[in-house]
């Protein structure tokens, strides 16, 4: 099972789309890790860099619909191969949200006030978040800060994570 906790990289917007997490251009890249220093490259967000911003993040937190777009498993492979295993969002596009899961990653939805308030308290500090599965809880803490927030994963891809993936889970139950 992948690692589910690590520093918070706070992407202020909605919207933000599969182009924009992994350009088109690099589609044809054989494999994972050469989508790696590409990776937001063509995100425009005031204040975001993607060569400094991205590094020793583990967890991303943004705003709706995040992953809408065209439909494509290198936009969760981007991410992990940068070691982020977690997007937290007010939701998702169903295609990015399952190919989430499907690889074995967490695409966690949060109420909008939930969200509101984790920018309002924390963007901008050095944040850490740590999701524990199997009690559906997700702890944010940033120096003498901490909320616990209660989370709902469905069993189904509770299993996926846990296996490491689809792939993963076919092999052990098919």
């Amino acid at each position: 099972m992948k690692n589910f906790k690590g520093k918070v990289l706070f992407l202020d917007r909605s919207d933000i789309n599969t182009d924009e997490i992994i350009p088109a251009k690099y589609l044809t890249e054989s494999s994972k890790e050469a989508l790696k220093p590409f990776l937001l490259e063509d995100l425009e967000l005031a204040g975001f860099n993607p060569r400094t911003d991205i590094k020793g993040k583990a967890v991303i937190v943004t705003r709706a619909n995040f992953g809408c777009g065209s439909s494509r498993e290198h936009a969760p492979w981007a991410l992990e191969v940068n070691g982020i295993n977690v997007v937290l969002a007010e939701n998702f596009a169903r295609i990015f949200r399952q190919n989430m899961y499907n690889c074995g990653m967490m695409a966690i939805e949060l109420p909008k006030e939930q969200i509101d308030m984790l920018f309002k308290k924390y963007s901008g500090k050095d944040c850490e978040i740590e999701v524990d599965l199997a009690k559906s809880i997700i702890t944010v803490a940033a120096g003498s800060d901490k909320d616990q927030l209660q989370v709902k994963i469905a069993d189904f891809d509770k299993c996926l994570v846990e296996a490491g993936g689809w792939v993963e889970y076919a092999d052990k139950n098919y």
